[in-house]
C-alpha cells in the first residue's frame, strides 16, 4: 500500500477502506509518510468529501492513535455536550452541573478559546486554582463525586488530531465537514461517553456563518456518531448575537454564578433548558423536550446545580469561597462605555466584533503563545430589542490598568446597529436533528 496511491484514489473521487484510512494515519502519526502528501490528501477531502462511513473510520483511527479514557465501573449513563464555539457562551459551565443533578454523569472534555470565540477551561481557570489537567484518576474520581467534570485534551487523547489540525490550519482545509467532524469526535469519543449533543451555532459570531453550513455540520456529527455506535441529536443555535450579557471570563463565571442562582437571561435559559432537555432525551432520563426542560428548570430552581457547582469547583481545585463572593468575580478595573449615538431600538449587537474586541482586551489570546488576563470582558449593558436614548451607555468595556482600548471601543460601538423601529423577533433555536 502506498500513500500516492491513496490520495490519486481520493482524488478521483473514490472511497477509501477502513484499512486505509488506519495506513494514512499510523503512517502520518509515525513520520513514515510526509506532510507534503498529507497535504495533499487533504486537500483531495477538502474538494471530493467523504461518506458517512469514511468519516468514521478517519474517526476511529484518529481514536486509535491516542488513549481512551475508561469509566468502567461507575455507574452511567454518560452523555456529553459539544459547541461549536461562539460569543458569550457559557452553556457548559451552566449544563454540566444541571444534567448532573438530573442524574446523568457528564464528562466534558473542554477545549481553549479560538479566534474571535471563548474558551470553556479559559473561562474556569479565572478561578483561582480549577484545575482541567487531569489524570485519569483524577477524571474518574471527580465524575463520580460530583456528576460531571470538567477536563482538557491530553496529549495522549487523539495526538493524530493535533498533528492533521495544525497541518489543516496550514493549508486552507480547516473548513471541511468531513475533517472538523472527525476532529471533533476523535477528541470527545476518546473521553468514553455513551452519546453526545451538538450545539451547532450559526452566525456572525460562529465559524459556520450561515444557516445551511451549520445543518450540514451537525447532519454530520449526528450520522458519523450513529455510524460509531453512540447516541446523537443536534441542535442549531443562533450567534449572530452574543449570549447573555457578559463576555470574558471571570465575567462569564459570573454570570453563570448568577444564572445557577436563579438569575438566568432568557436567551441562555432557552438555550441551555434546550440542550440539558435533549441530554436527558438520549439518556432515557425524558421522554420530551418538555419533560427534559421541567427537569433541567426543576434542578436549577432548587439550588441542587448550584451546589454541584460548588462542589465540583472544590473538588478540581478551586477556591470554592472565591465564587461565593460577589466582591471577587468583579471585572478588571479600567472601564470604556460605548454610549448610543441615536435614540431608537437595539436592532442587532454583531457577535463577530465583540468577540474580537474581547479579544483587544486581553480576554482571548490573538497568537496561541498569548496570556489571558482573567478579569477582561465586555457587558451588553443594552441587547437586541431594547430601546436606548441617544447618550446612554450600552457597552462598557473591562480592562487591566496601562492597556489601550481604543481599538477594542471602536470595534464594540462597530458591533451596535440602532433603528428607529424595534427590530423583529429573532429565532434562538433554528434546527433540530432527532435522535434516532
Amino acid at each position: 500500500m502506498r500513500a500516492v496511491d491513496l490520495i490519486v484514489k481520493k482524488r478521483n473521487g473514490g472511497e477509501l477502506s477502513e484499512s486505509e484510512i488506519q495506513f494514512l494515519v499510523k503512517g502520518y502519526t509515525s513520520g513514515a509518510i510526509p506532510d507534503y502528501q498529507v497535504s495533499a490528501l487533504l486537500m483531495a477531502i477538502y474538494f471530493g468529501g467523504m461518506n458517512f462511513e469514511e468519516t468514521a473510520a478517519l474517526t476511529r483511527a484518529m481514536i486509535g492513535s491516542g488513549r481512551t479514557i475508561d469509566l468502567s465501573g461507575i455507574s452511567g449513563p454518560f452523555i456529553d455536550k459539544h459547541s461549536t464555539g461562539g460569543v458569550g457562551d457559557k452553556i457548559s459551565l451552566l449544563l454540566a452541573p444541571i444534567v448532573a443533578a438530573c442524574g446523568v454523569k457528564v464528562p466534558m472534555l473542554c477545549g481553549r478559546g479560538l479566534g474571535h470565540t471563548g474558551g470553556t477551561i479559559d473561562k474556569l481557570e479565572s478561578i483561582p486554582g480549577y484545575r482541567t489537567s487531569l489524570s485519569e484518576r483524577e477524571i474518574r474520581g471527580i465524575l463520580s463525586e460530583c456528576g460531571f467534570v470538567f477536563m482538557g485534551q491530553t496529549e495522549s487523547i487523539a495526538p493524530a488530531d493535533k498533528l492533521l489540525y495544525a497541518l489543516r490550519d496550514v493549508t486552507g482545509t480547516v473548513e471541511s465537514i468531513p475533517l472538523i467532524t472527525a476532529s471533533i469526535l476523535s477528541k470527545k469519543a476518546a473521553e468514553g461517553s455513551d452519546g453526545f449533543v451538538f450545539d451547532v451555532k450559526a452566525g456572525s459570531g460562529a465559524f459556520m456563518k450561515t444557516e445551511a453550513a451549520a445543518k450540514e455540520l451537525a447532519e454530520s456529527l449526528v450520522k458519523t456518531t450513529r455510524v460509531l455506535d453512540k447516541k446523537a441529536s443536534a441542535v442549531v443555535t443562533a450567534m449572530d448575537e452574543p449570549l447573555g450579557r457578559f463576555v470574558g471570563n471571570l465575567v462569564e463565571v459570573r454570570e453563570t454564578v448568577r444564572a445557577l442562582l436563579g438569575d438566568i437571561p432568557s436567551d441562555i435559559g432557552e438555550v441551555t433548558y434546550r440542550l440539558g432537555a435533549r441530554m436527558l432525551m438520549l439518556a432515557g432520563r425524558a421522554g420530551s423536550i418538555d419533560e427534559g426542560a421541567a427537569a433541567c428548570r426543576s434542578v436549577l430552581e432548587s439550588g441542587a446545580a448550584y451546589r454541584l457547582f460548588v462542589h465540583n469547583v472544590a473538588a478540581q481545585g478551586g477556591d470554592p469561597d472565591f465564587i461565593a463572593a460577589p466582591e471577587m468575580l468583579e471585572p478588571a478595573p479600567r472601564r470604556f462605555e460605548i454610549k448610543a449615538e441615536k435614540d431608537g431600538w437595539v436592532a442587532g449587537v454583531d457577535a463577530f466584533k465583540i468577540g474580537n474586541a474581547a479579544v483587544l482586551l486581553g480576554a482571548g489570546r490573538a497568537i496561541k503563545e498569548s496570556g489571558i488576563a482573567p478579569r477582561a470582558g465586555i457587558e451588553l449593558v443594552k441587547k437586541r430589542g431594547e430601546e436606548v436614548e441617544r447618550g446612554a451607555v450600552v457597552c462598557s468595556l473591562y480592562c487591566e490598568e496601562g492597556l489601550e482600548a481604543d481599538e477594542a471601543a471602536a470595534l464594540a460601538r462597530a458591533a451596535y446597529t440602532v433603528s428607529d423601529e424595534p427590530p423583529e423577533s429573532r429565532r434562538l433555536i433554528l434546527y433540530e436533528m432527532e435522535a434516532s
